[in-house]
């Protein structure tokens, strides 16, 4: 192994001095005196590199023997790799007994070719109403799910992953980027609870872990969920919580690198970064990777460069509103503000993109009369808009469904509604078959026979 050693330590980015003729590669894994790992990042002259630490400074000092491994950092694959929590190294932290002989990848890889991808277009059921009537997914797309803090984010994507498991029988993965560690370890428990962590992966860099960490674990995320894509055939989701902490690690990083930050003091290179990350994430003529990413919105600003790079690589997004959330309206997803590639009569049939398109005329033009309704009440409007405004409310609450894994704390059960169901139940609504019924009737069911 070539040797170096290290020659300056600013935060998590370490400078070392190799022999010229021995300069380390980017990307390539580093080891300072066998313990911690440093991933080689940018080569300043011949011999002369920055690198970025995988774990903690503390205790590192100028002259340390730095040796390099002459391979990029690696994750383990494959079937074994279910059940069990990784950090971006690839090792468990689960405290189970350690996995060995498994074989390992680079977490580094070039995006499948235009000639390797799929062309189909697929939806995938999430058994959620809401997303599926005005929002449907597509097989091997990318979603994303917008939201401020507080308004439900981890608990669709959890949602997702149970009904995933328990619905269709797949494969997840999950990457926890840059969230809080109690969320990751309700996370795991819940998983046990409802039996889903068998089918699960889930590799995590935590708030409380170095920026270097948090950059790189969804990629870590990715190389697994390939596996599953490219060797053994099958349609994997793969959820990201939360892309803006990668974007957000990476800003951090390129600050100590010494990179000119740009717009808002995010690094000049958020747009590749992003990118790199993205692509990999598609359908191949093997199998699919179905993203689903939640997206945390700095004050609820949606012009953040942050959230702004993250919009041009999706095929749907799903905006949560904080005052949906307020009137307990959950999932707080606003219909009108939320899209999706797929809504289209050539994917989803015409029945449903018709039924969807009505129901999103109906809430536009309630959204419309709010004005005159809290200035003059209800008595001015023409019967025609009073019908729609009933209408409008009754479809509004019937958007609301019960989670299972919300269950332990409202005490519903959770309903996995199936799309042909979901379109039925709103093109009777709009057709007044159900306007002899109250509103909260309508309030946390499943189907349309469960309103009573």
């Amino acid at each position: 192994m070539n040797e170096g050693k290290i020659i300056a330590i600013r935060g998590v980015v370490v400078d070392v001095k190799f022999p010229e003729k021995e300069t380390p590669q980017v990307y390539e894994a580093l080891i300072v005196e066998d313990k911690l790992i440093l991933e080689t990042e940018l080569i300043l002259a011949p011999g002369h590199i920055k690198a970025l630490a995988m774990g903690s400074t503390d205790g590192l000092k100028r002259g340390m023997k730095v040796k390099n491994t002459a391979q990029p950092i690696t994750v383990p694959i494959g079937e074994k790799t279910l059940g069990r929590i990784f950090n971006v190294l690839g090792e468990t932290i689960d405290e189970k007994t350690k996995l060995t002989g498994l074989t390992r990848q680079s977490i580094h890889k070039n995006a499948p070719t235009l000639a390797q991808q799929a062309v189909e277009k697929n939806i995938f059921e999430t058994g959620i109403k809401i997303i599926d009537l005005i929002a449907p997914f597509i097989k091997g797309g990318k979603v994303a799910v917008f939201g401020g803090a507080g308004t439900g984010k981890t608990v669709l994507i959890q949602e997702m992953i149970h009904n995933v498991a328990k619905e269709h029988g797949g494969v997840s993965v999950f990457a926890g980027v840059g969230e809080r560690s109690r969320e990751g370890n309700d996370l795991w428990l819940e998983m046990k609870a409802t039996k889903v962590i068998d089918k699960t992966a889930l590799v995590f860099g935590q708030m409380n872990e170095p920026p270097s960490n948090r950059l790189r674990v969804a990629l870590a995320g990715i190389t697994m969920a390939e596996y599953f894509r490219d060797q053994k055939n099958m349609d994997v989701l793969l959820f990201i919580d939360n892309i803006f902490r990668f974007a957000q690690a990476g800003s951090e990083v390129s600050a100590l690198l010494g990179r000119i930050p740009s717009a808002v003091g995010y690094q000049p290179t958020l747009a590749s970064e992003l990118a790199a990350l993205e692509e990999r994430i598609t359908s191949t003529n093997r199998g699919s990777i179905t993203s689903i990413q939640a997206v945390y919105v700095p004050a609820d600003d949606y012009t953040d460069p942050a959230p702004v790079a993250t919009f041009a690589h999706l095929d749907a997004s799903l905006s949560l509103d904080r005052a949906l959330a307020e009137q307990a309206l959950y999932p707080a997803i606003d219909a009108l503000t939320s899209s999706s590639r797929a809504l289209d009569q050539e994917i989803v049939g015409e029945e449903h993109y018709q039924v969807a398109r009505q129901v999103l005329k109906t809430l536009q033009r309630y959204k419309d009369l709010q004005d005159i309704i809290a200035i003059l009440g209800m008595e001015e409007l023409s019967d025609e808009d009073k019908l729609t405004v009933q209408r409008a409310r009754k479809i509004q609450r019937f958007l609301t469904q019960p989670m299972a894994v919300a269950e332990p704390f409202t005490g519903r059960a959770g309903k996995y509604v199936p799309i042909a169901e979901t379109v039925q139940g709103f093109k009777e609504i709009l057709e007044g078959k159900h306007d002899d019924k109250t509103e909260m009737s309508f309030y946390m069911v499943g189907n349309i026979e469960d309103v009573k």
